[in-house]
């Protein structure tokens, strides 16, 4: 029987980390949330729209939500931010999907309530090609057996709002203020204790340039890992921010003409040698299989841009200016290119990097995942020449440079790219591509020509947990 250790003051539930399902006891499990005060068992998905959309069990159902699955219609993937439904030939009203619970990944996220990511399974138990959780997983497996091992770390961007969606009201913002950041104290504070209770390891947290925006970035871990933690990191902010009487929004443009949430990921890569983006002698000690893969982001990037960028809002943010990666390009430190690279050096504490810029907080963060490797996986197998670098601002270069590298400016040019594109198909997977796809056609016939405040409100709170 698997040992399940709890301590008080740990939101963790001591399971064997990493190991399957089918290793461990639920039922021993729900006996140790039960002593803790746990009622209910919360497991959660993330559909084509970016939203994380949940189902809960009374906590002495755990063992059926771990090895049988909860109900859930194929439709949920292709919900919509708001009450519609993109059906696709393949997810309509017939038929049913099974959510089950990864009980290795359980976490106490509020009083009496734990939380675990789920999975889309058949009926019969065999994995749901449509599930951006297991596709994450299967490339990363794909990834490992190429002799490559990523590890992935997010910038988690927000703003914080009124309970209701609307504007705070306060002092004057100061970007990077240290009273902005002490006029929220409490709230900080108090993410910083849940995340440590949960296992979340912060890196750092600070107020950001926009008005009542803040940033935390978490530390490197397993690519899997990283985006359950992303999806817990909103669960957990979102628990925090009610406690003090706030709101919070991920959403890419929280207020037409204010500033927007990126969700930023930053990419390393081993192997048995070492690591591949340092400690070589190729560009700032890229080895040439760390090459080809930075050449393999930069060069697909236009293709799956609708998934890590797709929102009808998505193009107010991604444009020249703020810092949002709008050109398909790669430089040192350059924070206007898609593809910042960061260099093995006495600041960079977790070693070389590349920090996939144009990710926004409507990307579903299992996808962008899967997105980013499966693009330097197709670097390293093209064995792709690295493209020269750009270490100015891109929107300086000459325009047809400029042009050339310039991500879609619009919703529209951005799903076109991803429909017409057999890389993206053949990393994500036809019927995410299809809901996906769907979901965001539906948006742009919805809002496309809407006012840009009026969309803002619909998408606020959206992306929230």
């Amino acid at each position: 029987m698997t040992q399940v250790r709890s301590a008080p003051v740990d939101g963790r539930v001591r399971t064997d980390v990493g190991a399957p399902a089918g290793a461990i006891d639920a039922a021993a499990v729900a006996a140790a949330l039960a002593e803790r005060g746990v009622r209910i068992v919360l497991g959660t998905v993330v559909d084509m729209a970016g939203v994380t959309r949940a189902k809960a069990v009374p906590v002495n159902r755990l063992e059926a939500f771990v090895h049988v699955g909860m109900g859930a219609s194929p439709s949920w993937n292709v919900f919509c931010v708001d009450f519609g439904v993109a059906f696709t030939p393949e997810l309509g009203v017939v038929g049913d999907l099974r959510l089950r619970l990864d009980p290795a990944r359980l976490t106490i996220v509020d009083d009496g309530v734990a939380w675990a990511p789920a999975a889309f399974h058949h009926q019969d138990g065999s994995p749901f090609a449509g599930c951006a959780r297991s596709r994450l997983e299967q490339m990363v497996a794909r990834v490992r057996a190429a002799g490559v091992d990523p590890s992935t770390g997010p910038e988690l961007e927000f703003v914080l709002v009124e309970p209701d969606g609307s504007a705070r009201s306060g002092p004057r913002w100061q970007g990077y203020g240290v009273r902005t950041v002490l006029d929220v104290a409490g709230f900080l504070t108090d993410v910083q204790a849940r995340f440590a209770d949960a296992g979340v390891p912060i890196d750092q947290l600070h107020a950001e340039y926009g008005a009542d925006q803040f940033e935390i970035s978490l530390a490197p871990a397993d690519a899997l890992l990283t985006a359950d933690r992303t999806v817990l990191a909103r669960i957990l902010i979102g628990r925090a921010a009610a406690r003090y009487g706030l709101g919070v929004s991920f959403s890419p443009v929280p207020f037409a003409g204010g500033a927007g949430n990126g969700a930023h990921l930053h990419l390393s890569l081993a192997d048995a040698g070492g690591p591949l983006l340092s400690g070589s002698t190729g560009s700032y000690g890229m080895t040439p299989t760390g090459e080809a893969a930075v050449a393999g982001i930069v060069a697909g990037l236009p293709q799956v841009q609708a998934v890590l960028a797709g929102s009808v809002l998505s193009p107010l943010r991604l444009t020249p200016g703020n810092w949002a990666g709008a050109f398909a390009c790669w430089g040192l430190e350059n924070r206007e290119a898609a593809v910042r690279f960061c260099a093995a050096t006495p600041g960079n504490p977790h070693g070389a990097s590349v920090e996939l810029k144009c990710i926004d907080g409507s990307a579903n963060p299992y996808l962008a995942a899967t997105a980013l490797l499966g693009l330097a996986l197709d670097g390293i197998e093209q064995e792709l020449p690295l493209p020269p670098e750009v270490t100015v601002d891109p929107a300086t270069l000459p325009q047809p440079q400029r042009e050339r590298l310039a991500l879609a400016a619009s919703q529209t040019a951005a799903l076109d790219a991803l429909q017409s594109s057999p890389l993206a198909r053949s990393i994500l997977g036809e019927s995410i591509i299809d809901a996906t796809l769907a979901v965001r056609r539906y948006e742009h016939a919805t809002y496309g020509d809407a006012d840009p405040q009026d969309v803002a409100a619909v998408y606020r709170l959206a992306f929230s947990c």
